[in-house]
């Protein structure tokens, strides 16, 4: 199991297990974390699990690819940071991620 800590927009942290292999959208769909939507089902195509990744973990991760990349142009309130939570594949080197949920997300 692997340990995500996400930070809601009000600012209150959810702290939820999640299995080794899913990807950060799944877990937050599947805890019912408030902010992250997922309406593609993680296809990297609406840009509905979009969050913010700690500074002090981005260098643990992949960098996006170029459909990530594309999918975030149109994102609502797009920072360095930004990352959709269906291409971050959670594993053992990510246990105790930290992300936040954006204020708002784009409705497909």
């Amino acid at each position: 199991m692997v340990t995500v800590t996400f930070i809601d927009p009000s600012g209150k942290p959810h702290e939820v297990e999640a299995a080794d292999g899913d990807t950060l959208m799944e877990a937050a769909i599947t805890h019912e974390i408030p902010g992250i939507i997922g309406h593609c089902g993680g296809m990297c195509s609406c840009g509905t699990c979009h969050c913010y990744v700690a500074a002090d973990w981005q260098a643990r991760l992949l960098p996006p690819e170029a459909p990530e990349l594309d999918t975030l142009t149109h994102v609502l309130d797009r920072e360095p940071r930004s990352r959709l939570g269906c291409q971050i594949r959670l594993g053992d080197a990510l246990d105790g991620l930290v992300v936040t949920v954006p204020q708002r997300q784009r409705r497909p």
